[in-house]
């Protein structure tokens, strides 16, 4: 296991626990480099970097990596980058003047790696991009991504209703005619968004269709006409944009980014699988 450090006083719960551990922790060291969020000041860095130093010579530690994080990658021109390489580049220096030599220095998210080779140094830290997804609004097939996330589930019930009746709670969404609805057991608690409540793409029986009334702790209900919809049907929340909804259709659907799809998806009851074997 490796640590992040971005201050001294966190450096220094690092020693702590390496001692009572008795063997040398693995360390890299974080700079912020305009991102205003985690990582050492340009004004703490030399303080930092001078600790690190110190208990990497008494073998406390080894300084393993140096890395800072972008802002703005996912606008692949924007002049942000090029100041963030520029201050991770002169964080380097000060690193290297102070005796460290790290193995890895990183600093390229998903976009960056995409876009941008000269942030790549050591190691890149793709994200999204692992997902298929893309990071740079509009591209995506010229990046060579291609979505490997699905979700699915089995519609539970499906049953004819007649017109006007209220739909989920608050009824917010009241049929206008004799219709279909299939009744599918995911919700809230599993990753699907509230805000996605009359408005979230699912696909049944090859149709794209919308959530219908309110999302609920761990159903949701589609209104599917007069088509012919069974329970223990295949439903498709996530799927690969043939036919199928896609993350990004999400993302537009609840007003977010294709990140905070993927990443809230899951609960208990929502076994994972991976190359068709489950391992959650």
């Amino acid at each position: 296991i490796d640590l992040s450090a971005a201050t001294p006083g966190g450096l220094a719960e690092v020693l702590d626990a390496a001692r009572a551990a008795g063997r040398a922790a693995r360390v890299h060291l974080k700079v912020d480099t305009g991102l205003t969020r985690g990582g050492a000041t340009e004004r703490d860095w030399p303080e930092l970097v001078d600790a690190a130093a110190k208990a990497a010579a008494d073998g406390t530690i080894e300084v393993v990596g140096v890395w800072s994080h972008l802002a703005v990658a996912d606008a692949p021109e924007h002049p942000a980058t090029d100041r963030q390489l520029a201050a991770f580049q002169t964080a380097l220096e000060i690193a290297d003047r102070g005796g460290l030599t790290p193995s890895v220095r990183h600093l390229a998210n998903s976009a960056a790696t995409l876009t941008r080779a000269d942030t790549h140094f050591d190691l890149v830290r793709p994200g999204i991009a692992v997902y298929g997804l893309t990071p740079v609004p509009g591209q995506g097939r010229s990046l060579g991504l291609r979505p490997a996330m699905s979700v699915r589930a089995r519609v539970m019930l499906a049953k004819r209703i007649p017109a006007g009746a209220g739909v989920s709670y608050g009824h917010t969404y009241v049929t206008d005619r004799t219709t279909t609805v299939a009744i599918v057991p995911l919700g809230y608690a599993d990753g699907i968004p509230r805000s996605a409540s009359n408005r979230g793409p699912v696909s049944v029986g090859g149709r794209v269709r919308r959530i219908a009334g309110r999302v609920c702790m761990d159903q949701i209900v589609l209104d599917c006409g007069d088509d012919a919809v069974a329970a223990g049907d295949i439903a498709v929340v996530i799927g690969s944009g043939q036919g199928e909804p896609t993350a990004d259709d999400w993302a537009a659907a609840c007003d977010t980014i294709n990140y905070e799809i993927v990443t809230r998806m899951g609960s208990s009851r929502v076994p994972r699988v991976y190359e068709g074997q489950v391992l959650a």
